[in-house]
């Protein structure tokens, strides 16, 4: 009987117990199935766990790629796959005021991936009939290594060459930049970025950029510059602030169809601002892409691209007016392929 009774007391002493707690303020112990403290701590980790900010260089991307590219001219542009990875292009372009002619291009696309909307080896390039080449090579040496090269040859020269590597850490990217090397008359440009990201919204970093030779006043110069970086949904915040001036971008994505950027400029040197306003307007059902800005120097641009189904060609209609200088350029391309 004596352990009957002890039996029917257990529930009992058991909820007293549990009241006891809690007005002691002692937690309660875990059901089965629940998390532990190591568990709830592991996902508060992975929710807080940075993403990596991307480059310096990306900084105003998505304010640039709305704005309208205006070009003046006829353009007729034909794209041919000859592979997978392989691909030519034949580029006629027919205008007054900038050069014009015809240029080949070719494209080579490598089967190393890391992701699957990228591979590598890259290679990029077009000359013209008179050699004047343009030059890109991108490769990806691991997941977090990428090296790109751009070089540019006229009339038998080297004008410019770049090169460039990243290192994307988990939660930060590091980039060095060596332009126009030249072990002759002792000259090049440095230039060094890093970006961190504090935040899920915030990401801030700094620019160096150091150039030495001879038409460099004092023989060399380095300037420093702070970046930054503020994303919250669909709006992203980004500037640059450094001796030489002030770089502001705002971009919007107002809705599937519209996207906004307004970018300011300030250049402290030569004593001006100039400030653009660009927008996008993509209408799906329609194959039209539209790009239009404003600028304070009284310039409007827009660009329109239209993909004519079921044919692989797609037009393009350019304009470019200027109120105070009464100047208009207007352009028309048509790509094939």
């Amino acid at each position: 009987m004596g352990n009957v009774m002890a039996a029917s007391s257990t529930p009992s002493s058991a909820a007293a117990s549990l009241d006891k707690a809690a007005k002691l303020g002692m937690p309660e112990p875990a059901a089965p199935g629940s998390y532990t403290g190591a568990q709830a701590v592991e996902n508060v980790v992975k929710e807080t766990k940075l993403d990596n900010p991307g480059t310096v260089e990306e900084l105003h991307k998505k304010c640039k790629d709305i704005q309208a590219m205006t070009f003046e001219g006829a353009k007729v542009m034909l794209n041919k796959g000859l592979s997978n990875h392989f691909q030519v292009s034949h580029t006629l372009n027919l205008c007054s005021t900038q050069p014009s002619g015809y240029r080949f291009g070719a494209t080579y696309v490598g089967t190393k991936q890391f992701s699957p909307s990228e591979a590598f080896p890259v290679l990029l390039g077009d000359i013209d009939p008179s050699g004047n080449l343009n030059a890109n090579v991108i490769h990806q040496f691991s997941p977090r290594i990428r090296c790109k090269f751009a070089s540019q040859i006229q009339e038998s020269k080297i004008t410019a060459a770049q090169l460039t590597t990243d290192y994307r850490g988990d939660d930060f990217t590091a980039s060095l930049t060596v332009g126009n090397p030249n072990i002759f008359n002792n000259s090049g440009v440095f230039v060094g970025h890093y970006l961190q990201s504090v935040t899920q919204k915030i990401a801030l970093g700094a620019e160096l950029a150091y150039q030495y030779g001879p038409n460099v006043p004092g023989g060399q110069i380095a300037v420093l510059s702070a970046v930054g970086r503020y994303t919250s949904g669909d709006s992203t915040w980004s500037g640059t602030l450094g001796p030489g001036g002030v770089h502001v971008c705002y971009y919007q994505k107002a809705s599937e169809q519209l996207q906004i950027g307004v970018e300011v400029e300030t250049s402290l040197r030569m004593q001006e601002s100039v400030a653009t306003l660009g927008y996008q307007v993509d209408l799906p059902k329609a194959d039209v892409v539209f790009r239009g800005s404003f600028d304070s120097n009284w310039n409007v641009c827009g660009v329109l691209e239209k993909r004519l189904q079921p044919l692989p060609f797609s037009f393009a209609l350019s304009g470019r007016l200027n109120h105070t200088k009464n100047q208009f350029r207007l352009g028309c391309g048509l790509i094939i392929g």
